[in-house]
């Protein structure tokens, strides 16, 4: 068992040692963002069901999925949080935000409804992926956004 340990520390420390700190923050923001289209994925698919099965009716309002969206939102909100304290740079905080815009645009305008036509279960599918990429974006935004302002006004 110590030698496990001991072997897992060399790596760890062989991998910080030879990443920097913006390509930790580049690669969890691509794993957060896997995190959130897994879990959009998996949630609306459980809207989908509960949708089918109860009633015909909006499955986000189903107690199971709500619970579970509830839990998966405030964890996307948690990562989106930690990316915004660490790892946006000076440079990215216009592209960031203009991206960010675009998403709560997009959420808002619900753009994803028409391919319930196609199928009901890629509107729930896309609308659960772009919840929890705003869940995610947004609480960044927020941090940067706040951060820049600060900036501005030490200037």
């Amino acid at each position: 068992m110590r030698k496990i340990y001991n072997m897992l520390m060399m790596i760890t420390k062989l991998l910080w040692s030879k990443m920097e700190m913006e390509e930790i923050a580049r690669w969890a923001y691509i794993a957060f963002l896997v995190i959130a289209i897994v879990m959009g994925l998996a949630i609306g698919y459980m809207a989908y069901d509960k949708r089918a099965e109860v009633y015909l009716g909006d499955g986000w309002n189903d107690p199971d999925v709500s619970d579970y969206n509830g839990w998966i939102t405030l964890i996307m909100l948690i990562l989106g949080i930690i990316i915004g304290i660490t790892s946006i740079t000076a440079k990215e905080v216009t592209p960031f935000l203009i991206a960010t815009i675009a998403l709560i645009v997009a959420a808002a305008a619900n753009v994803w409804l028409p391919l319930g036509n196609i199928h009901e279960l890629l509107f729930y599918w896309a609308d659960g992926i772009l919840r929890y990429i705003v869940a995610f974006a947004a609480p960044a935004a927020v941090i940067i956004s706040i951060k820049s302002v600060l900036a501005m006004a030490k200037d």
